[in-house]
C-alpha cells in the first residue's frame, strides 16, 4: 500500500468513529475557566437546547447590568465565577446573588431555583469582607491589573505553560489568501509570496522555532501594590473591622496607605513612619468596596493604562492567558537566554508576601487532610448525571491540587529541606511527612526487594504501583479506597508521595498484623480478612486476575483474590484501602528465564545479569490476549452451531493454554485496561447469539514467584496457571510485537516521532520498554522503511541509559554541583566531537564545604561514558549498539530526549557539537540523516558559540563551580547552560468516565445516522470535559482535537478550524510546545484552514510543524510524506506550480529512500509528480515520471490492474502532447501569452494526519484508505488544454474512462 498518499477529501473515505460534526463552538468564559460551547448556524438551529439560556444580572455599580449564559446543570457558584470572569464585572469577588428578593445558596443547582428561566433577573449584592476574602481579592486585583510580576516556582519551571500559537501566523488571513489565489496566475507572478517560501528540507533544526518572539513590555497600570509594613492589624483594631493594610504607588508617583476593612477599602492617614489606619478627611478621602475601583479613583492614568493592558492581552488567544486550575503546565526544555538575564528579575516586594496573602498569617489554610478530602469526594453520590458531574469535577480538582502539593513537597525533600521522621536510619530508608503528605524514597531501604533486585526492583515497583493505583481508580469500585499517590523524579532521586492513610502508622498488638489482607512484610506471613474479598474480587475480575491459593512459611494455605504482594488495610477511619499494586499482572517468565539469575549481581553471568526481577507484563497485553481468546471461543461456538452441534464441552477452556494458542486469527487492539463489567463484555458473544458466561480466562500473578504447592492437586492447578502465563508471554513475542512491526511497516498506524510517542505506542500494544532492543532488531530485519524505527529505538535506549548513569551521579551530590555535573556528563556524550577529553571543573572551596559528598562524576570521561552506555543498553535492553554509534547520533534530538527525562531546562543557544572547520565543511553538503551536528541558530544577535562561551566563563564569582581557565579547550556545554531542573511527575489520576461515555455515545449516534442526537451528545461531551477538567488539561486538548476531526469529516470546516485552534493552544501549554501531539494538532489545523479557504495561514501551520519535526526527530520521517504532499497540494491551490513541483519531488525522494525505487508507493507518488510537472510546463519530465509509474505498476500489479491501465492512458496522452509541443514550439510560446486560468480543487490530495499509533480505520470512516489514492480529478483534456494553452483538446477514446488509478488493497 501507499502509506503516506494524499486522499481526496471529497471521496468516501471517512472514519466511522471520528467524523462527526457538532456545530461551531463559541468560547465564553464560564465559572471554572471553561469555555461553554454553543452551536452556530452550521448546526441548523440545533443550538436551541432547553437547558442553556441567558439571564440578566443587575449590578451595584457601572455598568449596572450584564447578561450571562447559564445551564441548568450548573451550580450558583458556576454563575458566580462567570460573573467574576466577565470584563465588565471582574472587580467583584465578595458578593452573593439574589433571585426574587431571596438569597440563593452558592452550592444550589440552577435548576432548583424556582422561577429561573431565560430572561430572568438576578441581583448581585456586595458582602462584607473576611480576612480571607480580602486577601483573595488583593491577589485577584494584582493579577488583573498586571501588578503580580513574575513568579518563580521549582515545580513549574521557567516559561511554564508557554504557547507559540499567536506568533505563528496572522490567523485572520482568509481574504489575503483569496486575493493571492485570484491574482497569482502562476508561480512567476511578481510580489506573490507564500509561507513556505525559502523553506529548505536539508537544513538543520532551527532552535528559534521553540522560542517566542521578543514581546513588547505590557503597559504598567501602577508602580507597585502590596502588603504594608504595618501588617497585621493589632487586636484592638481587628475588633473594629480592620483586616489588612496595603501600600499603593501610582504611575504618577503618589504613595497611598490603604486599609482593608470589612466594608471595603479606604485611604488611611498612615505613612511609612506613622501609624494611623483611620480614614483621611475630605477632600483627600477615598473609599470603595473594590480595591480595583479605589485605584481608579486615586490614579488619573489608571483607567487608560488598564485599557491599554486589556488591548495588549486581547491580541493573544484567550486560552494563552488562562490560569491553570487542574493541570501542571508543561515546562519547555529550552528557554530563552533573555529570561535568565539579571535585568529580567524585577523587584517586587509582594512576591515574597504572596504566601502570607494566600495562606494567612498562621499559614494554616494550606494544611489540608488530603486523604480525607480524596476519600470523601470518591464517596459522593453518583446516581444522577448532575451528581456524577459534580463528583468527577471535584475529584479532578482535588487530584490536581494534591499532585501540585505533592510535587512541591517532593522537591523540598529531595533538596534536603525537610527533616526525616527517622533520622537514625539509612538515607534510603528515611521517610518524611510534609503538608500532610507522606514521602519515601524509591529504593530498597529496608530489604523488602533483596531477592528481587534490591534498589533496582524497588525503583521499578513504585512506578508500577502508581500505574496500579491509576487502574483501580479508573475502575471506581465503591467501598474500596486508594491513597492519593504519585512519584517524582528529581535530582537523581525517585520519591513516592502518598496521602496518609489513617492507621498506617498505628502500633499494632503483638498478635496483630500490620495489614489485614495479603502478604505481611513479604510472603512468609499472610493475612486474610473476609471483609476485603468482595472488593478485591471486583478488581481481580476486571484485570483478569485468578483467585488462587498461596502458602505461608508454615505451609498454611490461603486463597487470595489478588497477588500476595497486594495488600488490604482497614484504616482507623473505617475505610478499606488497597495498597502495593505493583503486581497486578504476571511476571514475564520468558524474559526472566533468559536474562535473570538468582545469584548475586557480581556472580551473575553476563547473559543473565538483568538488574531486577520485577518484569511484570502490561495490563494492555492481558486485555488483548483475553479478547483474542474470547474471539476464538465465540468463533468456535458459532462453528458448532452452524454444524448442528449443540453446546460442546467448555471444560477445555480450563485446560492449560499452550504457546500455540497465541496464533489466533482474530485480534482487537486495545488502548488499556477494560473497565467494563463481565455482563458488558458478554456482548461480544451476544452479538453472534453465543453465551459467553461459560468463558473463563484469568491469570495467577504469583506463579514463578517461589510458591511451592504441597499437594498434587495444587501442583496440577499451579502447572495449569504457569502454562497460561507462558501462553501470554508467547502471545507477546509471536503476535503483539510482530504485528506492531508489520503495522508500522505497512503504514497502518501513525509512526512515532520521538521517545515519548514510541513509548506510548509500545504500551498501547502491551509491549514493555525492556523490549526496545528486540524492536530495534526486528526493525533491522524489516527493511528500509523501519530503519527510522531502529534509529528511534536506539536513540531512546541511549537516552534512558544516560538517565540511569546521570541519576547515579546526582543522587548523593550537593545542589551547588548539579550544574557542573550535568554539563560534564553531557560533554562526555554529546560534546566529544568538539572536545574528546572534557574536564569537570569543581570549585575547591565549595568542595571543602561538602566533604562527605560523592564527586565521582569528575572521573567520568568520554571513553568511560561510551563504555557505560553500551553496557547499560546491553544490560537493560539486551541490545548491542553498533560500532561507531556515537558518531551517528542525532545530537539535538538526543539532547531533547535526555532533557525531558531528567527535567532539564537548557539555555537556547547554538551548541557546537563539532569543530567549526568541520561544521563549515559539512554545511556545504546536504544533510541526509537528520543529524543536527550543525550548530543551531537561535536568531539572537547577542548569542555566543560554545568556544566563546568558555573564554568568557570566568565572569562568574569566585564561588562558582564552573570557573574556566583561558587555556582550556572549548566544550559544548558549560554549567551555566543548565538553566533549571524541574521534577518529572507521574500521577495516578483517572479519566472521567462520564465525559468519555458522552463522547462515545455521540459517535455511535452519528454512525447510526442520527445526526441531530449525535451532535447534541458530542457538544455535551465537550461541555463535560471542560466542566470536569477545566479548559487547560491534556484530556480537553485531545477531545478538541477529536471533535475538530469530526467537524472536518462532515464538512463543518469553520467549526473544525475553531476547535483545532483551541486544541493547539491547550496542547502547547499542557503537553509541550514541541510534543508530538502539538505537532499533529498543527498539521491538522493547517489542513482545516486550507479546507476553509485560508491557505496562506495553513502553510504557516505546516511550516511550523515541519520545523518542530526537525527538532524532535530530524529529517525524512516516514509520515512526513503525507505532510509534504499536503503542502504541495496547498501550493497548487495558490497556483505556485513550480514550488509545488519541488515539494512533490521531495516527497517522492523520501518515499524512494524508505520504500525503494520499485514499489507501489513510489509509483503512486511518481504518478502525482507527473501531474505536477505537467502543470509546471515540463511535459518531458511529466512523460518520464508517468513512464516510471507505469513500469512499476506493470511489474508489481500486472497489466490488468486498474492502476496500470490508468497510468498507461495518462502516459499515452502525455506523450502525444509532448510530441505536439515539440512540433509547435513557436505556436505554443505564443499561446502561452494567453491567460488561461485553471483552478485546482482546494480539497485535492489533503488528508488529516493520524495520531502516533492510530490506524487509518480509526481516522477515516468507510473504506480502508489503503484501497484508493486520490490524484488530480481534472480530465486529461482539461490538463492538456492548460499545458498547450489552446482552445482545442484531444478527443478521448470512448472506450476508455479516465479515472484515477486504484491501488491494490
Amino acid at each position: 500500500m501507499v502509506p503516506n498518499q494524499n486522499i481526496d477529501s471529497s471521496s468516501e473515505h471517512h472514519n466511522s468513529s471520528e467524523n462527526v460534526p457538532v456545530g461551531t463552538p463559541n468560547g465564553q468564559n464560564s465559572q471554572n475557566g471553561a469555555i461553554s460551547t454553543s452551536m452556530d448556524g452550521v448546526a441548523k438551529g440545533e443550538q436551541n437546547v432547553d437547558n442553556v439560556f441567558q439571564i440578566n444580572v443587575t449590578l451595584p455599580h457601572h455598568p449596572y447590568a450584564t447578561q450571562v449564559m447559564v445551564s441548568t446543570q450548573e451550580q450558583v457558584q458556576d454563575l458566580r465565577q462567570s460573573i467574576i470572569d466577565l470584563p465588565g464585572t471582574f472587580q467583584y469577588t465578595c458578593f452573593h446573588l439574589e433571585h426574587d428578593g431571596a438569597r440563593v445558596n452558592d452550592f444550589a443547582e440552577l435548576s432548583d431555583i424556582k422561577g429561573l428561566a431565560a430572561g430572568s433577573t438576578m441581583k448581585l449584592v456586595e458582602d462584607p469582607y473576611t480576612e480571607k476574602e480580602a486577601r483573595m481579592h488583593i491577589i485577584r486585583v494584582r493579577e488583573i491589573i498586571g501588578a503580580a510580576g513574575d513568579r518563580y516556582d521549582m515545580v513549574h519551571g521557567i516559561s511554564a505553560g508557554l504557547s507559540l500559537h499567536d506568533t505563528i501566523s496572522p490567523w485572520e488571513d482568509s481574504e489575503n489568501s483569496a486575493v493571492s489565489r485570484e491574482n497569482s496566475g502562476d508561480s512567476k507572478s511578481p510580489g506573490i509570496k507564500n509561507a513556505l517560501a525559502g523553506y529548505e528540507f536539508d537544513t538543520p533544526a532551527f532552535i528559534r522555532t521553540l522560542l517566542p518572539p521578543i514581546q513588547d513590555t505590557p503597559p504598567k497600570t501602577v508602580k507597585s501594590i502590596g502588603a504594608s509594613t504595618w501588617n497585621p492589624p493589632p487586636p484592638y483594631l481587628r475588633q473594629k473591622g480592620h483586616l489588612l493594610y496595603l501600600q499603593l504607588t501610582t504611575n504618577e508617583g503618589e504613595q497611598y496607605q490603604i486599609t482593608s476593612h470589612v466594608s471595603g477599602f479606604f485611604v488611611n492617614k498612615s505613612s511609612n513612619n506613622k501609624f494611623d489606619p483611620f480614614p483621611r478627611l475630605a477632600p483627600k478621602n477615598a473609599a470603595a468596596h473594590s480595591l480595583f475601583t479605589l485605584i481608579g479613583i486615586l490614579s488619573p492614568s489608571f483607567n487608560s493604562s488598564f485599557s491599554a493592558l486589556l488591548e495588549a492581552n486581547n491580541k493573544r488567544d484567550p486560552l494563552a492567558n488562562y490560569q491553570f486550575t487542574s493541570a501542571i503546565p508543561s515546562s519547555p526544555w529550552l528557554v530563552d537566554a533573555t529570561a535568565l538575564s539579571l535585568s529580567a528579575h524585577q523587584p517586587d516586594l509582594t512576591r515574597s508576601q504572596e504566601t502570607y496573602l494566600m495562606s494567612g498569617i498562621d499559614n494554616t489554610e494550606t494544611l489540608r487532610d488530603w486523604n480525607e478530602e480524596i476519600q470523601s469526594t470518591r464517596e459522593l453520590p453518583k446516581d444522577s448525571v448532575q451528581e456524577r458531574v459534580f463528583r468527577e469535577r471535584l475529584m479532578s480538582k482535588i487530584s490536581a491540587e494534591f499532585n501540585e502539593a505533592a510535587a512541591r513537597g517532593a522537591v523540598m525533600v529531595a533538596r534536603g529541606e525537610v527533616a526525616p521522621l527517622n533520622p537514625t536510619e539509612s538515607t534510603d530508608a528515611q521517610i518524611f511527612v510534609f503538608n500532610n503528605i507522606f514521602y519515601s524514597l524509591g529504593a530498597d531501604g529496608v530489604g523488602t526487594f533483596t531477592s528481587e533486585g534490591g534498589d533496582e526492583a524497588a525503583h521499578v515497583a513504585v512506578g508500577k504501583d502508581v500505574n496500579g493505583v491509576k487502574v483501580v481508580n479508573q475502575l471506581d469500585i465503591s467501598g474500596l479506597s486508594t491513597p492519593g499517590t504519585m512519584i517524582v523524579d528529581y535530582l537523581g532521586k525517585r520519591l513516592v508521595a502518598q496521602s496518609i492513610v489513617p492507621g498506617i502508622f498505628k502500633p499494632r498488638e503483638p498478635e496483630e498484623h500490620q495489614v489485614d489482607y495479603g502478604g505481611v512484610e513479604g510472603r512468609e506471613i499472610i493475612a486474610h480478612d473476609d471483609a476485603f474479598v468482595p472488593f478485591f474480587s471486583k478488581v481481580s475480575n476486571a484485570l483478569k486476575v485468578k483467585k488462587h491459593p498461596v502458602w505461608d512459611k508454615e505451609g498454611t494455605k490461603h486463597v487470595l483474590e489478588g497477588s500476595v504482594e497486594t495488600k488490604g488495610l482497614l484504616g482507623t477511619d473505617g475505610r478499606k484501602y488497597i495498597l502495593d499494586l505493583y503486581r497486578l499482572t504476571p511476571l514475564d517468565i520468558q524474559w526472566l528465564e533468559e536474562y535473570w539469575s538468582d545469584l548475586s549481581q557480581a556472580d551473575k553471568p553476563k547473559d543473565r545479569n538483568y538488574p531486577h526481577r520485577m518484569t511484570v507484563l502490561r495490563p494492555e497485553l492481558v486485555e488483548a490476549f483475553w479478547r483474542l481468546k474470547m474471539g476464538e471461543y465465540v468463533k468456535e461456538k458459532i462453528g458448532k452451531q452452524k454444524n448442528g452441534i449443540e453446546n460442546g464441552d467448555d471444560s477445555k477452556m480450563d485446560k492449560p493454554l499452550t504457546s500455540t494458542a497465541a496464533d489466533g486469527s482474530e485480534h482487537e487492539q486495545v488502548n488499556g485496561v477494560s473497565t467494563k463489567t463481565p455482563d458488558e463484555r458478554n456482548s461480544i458473544g451476544e452479538q453472534e447469539g453465543v453465551d459467553t458466561t461459560k468463558f473463563s480466562l484469568a491469570f495467577n500473578p504469583d506463579v514463578f514467584c517461589g510458591q511451592m504447592p504441597p499437594t498434587d492437586e495444587d501442583k496440577a492447578e499451579w502447572t495449569n496457571d504457569e502454562s497460561n502465563v507462558r501462553a501470554l508471554c508467547s502471545f507477546l513475542h509471536e503476535k503483539a510485537m510482530p504485528e506492531t512491526m508489520q503495522d508500522l511497516k505497512d503504514g497502518e498506524v501513525g509512526f512515532p516521532m520521538d521517545g515519548q510517542s514510541l513509548t506510548r505506542l509500545m504500551h498501547k500494544r502491551g509491549i514493555n520498554i525492556r523490549y526496545l532492543g528486540k524492536l530495534a532488531t526486528l526493525a533491522e530485519e524489516q527493511g528500509s522503511r523501519l530503519r527510522a524505527l531502529k534509529a528511534l529505538a536506539t536513540q531512546e535506549m541511549i537516552a534512558r541509559a544516560f538517565k540511569h548513569l546521570a541519576n547515579r551521579y546526582l543522587k548523593d551530590l550537593p545542589i551547588p554541583f548539579v550544574q557542573t555535573c550535568l554539563a560534564h556528563l553531557l560533554n562526555c556524550l554529546l560534546g566529544v566531537g568538539l572536545n574528546t577529553k572534557p574536564e569537570a571543573q569543581v570549585d575547591e572551596d565549595l568542595q571543602d564545604l561538602y566533604k562527605d559528598a560523592n564527586y565521582s562524576f569528575t572521573q567520568a570521561s568520554a571513553a568511560n561514558m561510551k563504555a557505560d552506555i553500551e553496557s547499560e543498553v546491553q544490560l537493560r535492553y539486551r541490545y548491542g549498539l553498533e560500532e561507531g554509534w556515537l558518531s551517528n547520533i542525532k545530537h539535538v534530538q538526543l539532547l531533547r530526549e535526555i532533557s525531558l527525562k531528567l527535567g532539564l531546562q537548557l539555555v537556547a543557544k547554538d551548541y557546537q557539537f563539532i569543530p567549526p572547520a568541520e561544521m563549515t565543511k559539512e554545511e556545504s553538503s546536504p544533510v541526509t540523516n537528520g543529524d543536527s551536528a550543525h550548530p543551531l541558530t537561535n536568531g539572537h544577535a547577542n548569542s555566543t558559540n560554545g568556544k566563546k562561551k568558555r573564554k568568557n566563563g570566568d565572569n562568574s564569582s569566585s564561588m562558582s563551580a564552573n570557573g574556566s581557565q583561558p587555556t582550556r579547550r572549548p566544550e559544548t556545554f558549560a554549567p551555566d547552560d543548565i538553566a533549571n531542573l524541574v521534577p518529572v511527575i507521574k500521577d495516578a489520576c483517572a479519566k472521567s468516565s462520564l465525559a468519555e461515555e458522552a463522547l462515545e455515545a455521540g459517535r455511535i449516534s452519528i454512525l447510526q445516522n442520527n445526526k441531530e442526537l449525535g451532535q447534541e451528545l458530542l457538544l455535551e461531551s465537550l461541555s463535560l470535559h471542560e466542566q470536569i477538567y477545566g479548559v487547560l488539561h491534556p484530556e480537553v486538548a485531545r477531545v478538541y482535537h477529536q471533535l475538530a476531526m469530526l467537524y472536518y469529516q462532515l464538512d463543518e470546516k469553520a467549526a473544525a478550524v475553531e476547535l483545532a485552534h483551541k486544541a493547539v493552544v491547550i496542547s502547547e501549554r499542557t503537553l509541550g510546545i514541541d510534543s508530538t501531539e502539538t505537532i499533529l494538532s498543527y498539521l491538522n489545523l493547517g489542513l482545516f484552514e486550507h479546507g476553509n479557504g485560508n491557505t496562506n495561514v495553513a502553510l504557516s501551520c505546516m511550516r511550523h510543524a515541519l520545523e518542530l519535526w526537525k527538532i524532535i526527530y530530524g529529517l525524512k520521517h516516514p509520515d512526513s510524506i503525507t505532510t509534504i504532499n499536503n503542502a504541495a497540494v496547498m501550493l497548487q491551490s495558490l497556483k505556485f506550480y513550480h514550488e509545488s513541483r519541488l515539494w512533490f519531488e521531495t516527497s517522492l525522494a523520501i518515499c524512494e529512500e524508505l520504500s525503494g525505487r520499485i514499489s507501489v508507493n513510489t509509483a503512486t507518488l511518481a504518478f502525482q509528480l507527473a501531474q505536477a510537472l505537467a502543470l509546471d510546463h515540463d511535459p518531458k519530465g511529466a512523460v518520464q515520471r508517468m513512464r516510471d509509474a507505469y513500469s512499476i505498476f506493470l511489474a508489481k500489479l500486472g497489466p490488468e490492474d486498474r492502476n496500470t491501465k490508468e497510468a498507461e492512458t495518462w502516459l499515452e496522452q502525455l506523450t502525444q502532447n509532448a510530441v505536439s509541443i515539440a512540433r509547435h514550439a513557436k505556436d505554443l510560446q505564443a499561446r502561452r501569452l494567453r491567460k488561461v486560468l485553471l483552478t485546482p480543487k482546494v480539497t485535492l490530495g489533503t488528508r488529516p494526519q493520524p495520531q502516533v499509533g492510530q490506524s487509518p480505520a480509526d481516522l477515516v470512516n468507510g473504506r480502508d484508505s489503503r484501497n484508493s489514492i486520490a490524484f488530480d480529478p481534472r480530465s486529461i483534456d482539461e490538463l492538456m488544454k492548460y499545458i498547450e494553452g489552446g482552445t482545442e483538446t484531444l478527443k478521448k477514446p470512448a472506450s476508455k474512462k479516465r479515472t484515477t488509478p486504484r491501488r491494490r488493497a
